[in-house]
């Protein structure tokens, strides 16, 4: 019962910290204290550190990259402040093995599909911050075409770079907090699964993820029904209900199976 009421305190105050720091507006913060606070409560303290790890470094890289980010804002459909919907597209399933891991406490699986979530979301968010300083143009996942930067599916190499980097940085946080597994297969996994799920986050995002147009600008948008500048956006490809949090959900769903999967084989769990 401690644990339960400090971890959502911790969730809480957290939270709090990040509206004050502007990096979750009001829906997120609320979001942010649910499924931190269930993390901390259930999980426990690797846990908790690994979501902390995530969190604290895409906030800084966030604010970092901030004025280079707001070139391409017309691209992107939300602005840096988080909302409930990017909340839990990046932390939902991360809290679901905290609290499976309450009943499932003798095995390892639920601890790797966290750390293969966490490092889905890091690795693309740190993707997406880096990999607008990429000195050349991104080229699209599914044809290699080159494309402007902050395109949905765009991957470049100093954006793999910082996706590889993202993903790393979970499993060597998760593997020296954590000394019941393998500290070196712990980040292998970690790296895997980040890669892959960040990858696929891509690969959404150039083919199902709902892409529009603004005809004034003559851009291609995720924001809809309208642009930044005001005018109605068309939708030009992809399915409608495909948002990025969706895509984002998705990725992570895929970077956990496959930690889970990798780290079994790996580690010979039962």
């Amino acid at each position: 019962l401690s644990q339960l009421i400090i971890g959502f305190l911790l969730g809480v105050g957290i939270s709090l910290a990040a509206r004050k720091a502007r990096t979750l507006d009001k829906s997120g913060m609320i979001a942010a204290a649910v499924t931190g606070g269930a993390v901390f409560a259930f999980g426990g303290l690797a846990w908790a550190l690994v979501l902390l790890t995530f969190f604290v470094s895409s906030s800084m890289l966030s604010k970092l990259f901030r004025a280079k980010k707001e070139i391409m804002s017309e691209k992107f459909a939300k602005s840096s402040q988080r909302d409930w919907g990017q909340v839990l597209a990046n932390g939902a399933l991360g809290a679901f093995f905290a609290v499976l891991g309450v009943f499932f406490g003798h095995s390892a699986l639920p601890w790797l599909g966290f750390l293969g979530a966490m490092a889905t979301v890091n690795a693309d968010t740190w993707s997406t911050e880096i990999g607008v300083l990429n000195p050349t143009p991104p080229r699209l996942i599914t044809s290699f075409q080159a494309v402007e930067a902050g395109t949905s599916g765009g991957v470049s190499q100093l954006g793999l770079l910082a996706t590889v980097m993202g993903a790393f940085l979970i499993g060597a946080v998760g593997g020296l907090f954590n000394s019941t597994l393998p500290f070196l297969q712990l980040v292998l996994v970690s790296v895997v699964a980040g890669l892959a799920g960040s990858l696929f986050d891509s690969l959404l995002g150039a083919t199902l993820q709902a892409i529009y147009f603004c005809p004034v600008c003559a851009k291609e948008t995720e924001r809809h029904p309208l642009h930044g500048c005001g005018t109605p956006t068309r939708q030009i490809r992809g399915v409608s209900w495909m948002n990025n949090d969706i895509v984002n959900f998705l990725a992570s769903l895929l970077g956990a199976a496959v930690a889970i999967g990798l780290g079994a084989w790996l580690m010979k769990l039962p």
